[in-house]
């Protein structure tokens, strides 16, 4: 731990801009029509001052390598695998198309942990994104390094059971089956060239995935966007959202929301019932 303290505080600024065409492949992406308005929905951040690593600079599983170079950003863990494990974000003000976006991004902690996982390492970094020069998005992400698994580990998740999900205990329910095309272009969005979500035999063979991996951000991003059909567009003052489980590509995602006001709940469930995501939100 002690040799990765000098990551501790490190900034990374990017930008970036809000242009049209972005916002009407984030539209086409999610079948939405042409917006009302030039503000655009709430998770289009994660769409935004994208990683730019060149493609020779990627490490085996696509993510930009980790160096222990004092121009990396990111610490040199030497653990593989590597997930999205949670963000907890704060909406100040929307993005409109054809704003000139900034972001900076501060590695705030660096914890190994022990857990019936193995070895893991949490990453928390905070990023502040702003759209013509006012601060938009506040958000801490924590990101989570795993050991390497056995090419017999079990994989994950489980295959469904015969229960089905009950959504009678939420005010508002949606169901989608989110296929490879819908993660294709959110990884082109995103420019996440992560393995999990397009590549199936690495998925399987060396992170021991059943499936194709549905991003951690889309779901939330598909969250969002229910909270915006119960409450309207840009009216959350604060999201998070933490991942419980890996949801797979071609199989059945339930969306659903409870609650108003300072105490709105959200969640992802698999068809047979098994939770994928844990979120919360409050409005402005």
């Amino acid at each position: 731990m002690a040799h990765w303290a000098d990551w501790i505080g490190r900034e990374q600024r990017a930008a970036d801009r809000l242009d049209p065409a972005l916002a009407a492949r984030w539209y086409a992406t999610f079948d939405h029509g042409a917006p009302a308005s030039a503000a655009m929905p709430q998770g289009i951040h994660f769409c935004l001052c994208t990683p730019e690593a060149p493609t020779a600079r990627l490490g085996p599983d696509g993510h930009p390598l980790r160096e222990n170079d004092p121009a990396s950003f990111l610490p040199p863990i030497p653990l593989p695998r590597r997930m999205w494990a949670s963000s907890d974000i704060e909406f100040r003000a929307p993005m409109t198309i054809g704003a000139t976006i900034e972001r900076t991004s501060r590695v705030v902690s660096i914890t190994p942990k022990s857990g019936s996982r193995g070895e893991m390492v949490f990453v928390e970094i905070d990023h502040e994104t702003s759209a013509d020069g006012k601060l938009a998005v506040r958000e801490r992400q924590s990101a989570v390094y795993l050991e390497a698994l056995a090419p017999d580990a079990p994989l994950s998740p489980p295959a469904p059971s015969p229960e089905v999900f009950d959504p009678q205990a939420w005010d508002l329910h949606r169901q989608l089956v989110p296929d490879t095309r819908l993660l294709f272009r959110y990884s082109a969005l995103t420019f996440n060239t992560h393995r999990i979500h397009y590549d199936a035999p690495y998925a399987l063979e060396q992170e021991r995935y059943r499936g194709l991996v549905v991003h951690g951000p889309l779901t939330a991003s598909l969250l969002l966007q229910l909270a915006a059909e119960r409450f309207g567009e840009n009216r959350l003052a604060q999201f998070g959202f933490r991942g419980v489980s890996p949801a797979i590509a071609g199989e059945a995602l339930h969306l659903v929301l409870r609650g108003a006001g300072d105490d709105i709940e959200l969640a992802a469930f698999a068809g047979d019932g098994r939770q994928v995501t844990k979120a919360f939100a409050r409005l402005a």
